[in-house]
């Protein structure tokens, strides 16, 4: 793990690089992983942003540095499309998009579908969600927006061969199309 204090970070956080929370303590509702909270970064105006779909706010825009004062230590940057490899890529569309959410409900009932996949016995009766084009009206939670921005604004789906309605934190963090980068630290 690198940490960097934000301050010395900013300039290498690209617009739709991709935020992965840790987890706060070893039990968490919020899947397989370490991570348990996934949002976009934004540049806004000079500032930077976190884009999020966050439990209890829905859809907001926050300055990073915000977030980073709440969990120091606790935010990984990854590099959307390391050295370009999806030439077809639109960074800037995936931005947008995210930016779009401000406002929406979070879907919780879309988090707790994902979740009942883990149960045991549910898993055993279950077949893998991979149609991304299936029809699902309820809001998004966390990491299924940040895998909607980039696959249906940005052009390229992170995770082809789960549903984004499914994709956990942990799912991103394993993805070839994100590159770990540093940890974001409050520290000047």
């Amino acid at each position: 793990m690198l940490s960097v204090p934000l301050p010395h970070a900013q300039r290498d956080i690209l617009d739709g690089d991709l935020l992965l929370f840790r987890r706060r303590g070893p039990i968490s509702i919020a899947g397989r992983g370490e991570h348990s909270h996934a949002a976009k970064a934004a540049w806004w105006g000079g500032e930077l942003f976190c884009l999020e779909v966050r439990e209890w706010h829905g859809g907001r825009a926050v300055t990073l540095a915000s977030q980073v004062r709440r969990c120091p230590g606790r935010i990984d940057v990854f590099r959307a499309n390391p050295a370009g490899r999806w030439p077809e890529y639109d960074r800037a569309a995936a931005t947008r998009f995210m930016r779009r959410l401000a406002g929406c409900d979070y879907g919780y009932a879309a988090v707790l579908s994902a979740a009942m996949r883990h149960l045991p016995v549910v898993r055993c009766w279950t077949t893998p969600d991979v149609d991304d084009t299936a029809l699902d009206r309820r809001p998004p939670f966390c990491s299924q927006a940040c895998a909607m921005a980039d696959r249906i604004a940005g052009g390229v789906d992170p995770v082809p061969h789960l549903a984004d309605r499914v994709t956990e934190p942990a799912d991103l963090a394993r993805s070839p199309f994100y590159q770990y980068r540093f940890t974001l630290t409050g520290d000047a």
